[in-house]
Parts: C-alpha cells; sequence; structure tokens
C-alpha cells in the first residue's frame, strides 16, 4: 500500500540525502518526492509518497525522527487531505488535431502554455488521478516530454474526506 508521508525538518544542507538514504538502506523506494519551504522561516516540508505496511510506515516514522533536523513526522493516508501535482506535457499536434487537444485541455482545465507548429504544450494541475487521465488521452496524439513535480499535500482542516464523496456519487449514480 502507499502511503503519503509529510515531513517538517530543519532548512539544512544534507537533510534530504540523509532521510533518503534511510530509506535506500531498508531498501524502500521514495515513489514521489516534493521538497518546499513553508511559512516558518528556516522550515521546509518533505512530501513523500512510499510503499510499505502499516508496520513499515511506523518504523520510518521512528527512524526519522531520530534524524536531528526532523521536527514532525506524520502519515497523511488516513486524513483528508488536499492532494495537487503539476504537470507539464509537450504532445504532438497538426492543424487537424490542434483544436481536438484545445477541446482535452479545457476538458480538463488545463492551460496551453506554448504552441508551435508541430506541438502544444499544456500545464496541468490537479490529483494525482486527473494526471494519469489526461496523460492517456494525449497519449494517443503522441507524447514528447512530460514533466511532474510530485505530489503536495495539506490536511484538509474542514476534515471533508472527498475521497469517501466520490465514492458515495459513484454508488448512487451506479
Amino acid at each position: 500500500m502507499q502511503h503519503t508521508l509529510s515531513a517538517l525538518v530543519q532548512d539544512q544542507p544534507g537533510v534530504l540525502s540523509r532521510i533518503a538514504g534511510m530509506f535506500a538502506r531498508r531498501g524502500f523506494n521514495i515513489h514521489n518526492l516534493t521538497v518546499g519551504e513553508t511559512e516558518k522561516p528556516g522550515i521546509s516540508r518533505i512530501i513523500m509518497v512510499v510503499s510499505g505496511t502499516e508496520n513499515d510506515v511506523e518504523q520510518f516514522t521512528k527512524q526519522l525522527y531520530k534524524l536531528i533536523d526532523v521536527l514532525k513526522v506524520q502519515d497523511m493516508t488516513h486524513i483528508p487531505c488536499v492532494q495537487r501535482e503539476l504537470m507539464l506535457v509537450k504532445v504532438n499536434s497538426t492543424a487537424a488535431t490542434r483544436r481536438e487537444i484545445m477541446d482535452l485541455a479545457e476538458m480538463f482545465r488545463a492551460r496551453i502554455v506554448d504552441v508551435s507548429e508541430e506541438s502544444l504544450t499544456l500545464e496541468v494541475t490537479g490529483d494525482p488521478g486527473k494526471m494519469v487521465a489526461i496523460g492517456k488521452m494525449l497519449s494517443g496524439y503522441g507524447i514528447r516530454e512530460m514533466a511532474r513535480t510530485g505530489m503536495v499535500a495539506t490536511i484538509r482542516e474542514s476534515g471533508v474526506n472527498t475521497e469517501f464523496l466520490r465514492n458515495q456519487v459513484e454508488i448512487v449514480a451506479s
């Protein structure tokens, strides 16, 4: 199972290397990694998506707390949160397909950020599922290049679990 971990760390050289090394030494892969400043100067937030059991995550958390620059670790997997990712995708485009691709972009609320005679570059922001969905739709045109930022996440203060609500809507619709 994949788990989303959030770690607040002191913004010091080598922190990310020590965290990644800890996972590597234990034979675990980090599937997604995003690092950025927080609202507090000198503090960064690291969002990691890792595979493992609940027990594995508990052990990771304990090991992370042993690292001197780690201030707080939270498993966000079962907590309602907002998750977003940014993707830039360059797609083959001809005069004949340009309108179709632009319509797809509009459907997914993507922005066209570059146009050439042979390609369109789209900026897509959303949850990881949206990235997979638009990627599948655009693959038929030929994806030339793609870059994804990795997921960022924050806990929903409202406590509303949108995954739960989405599943309820799907049950009612079927």
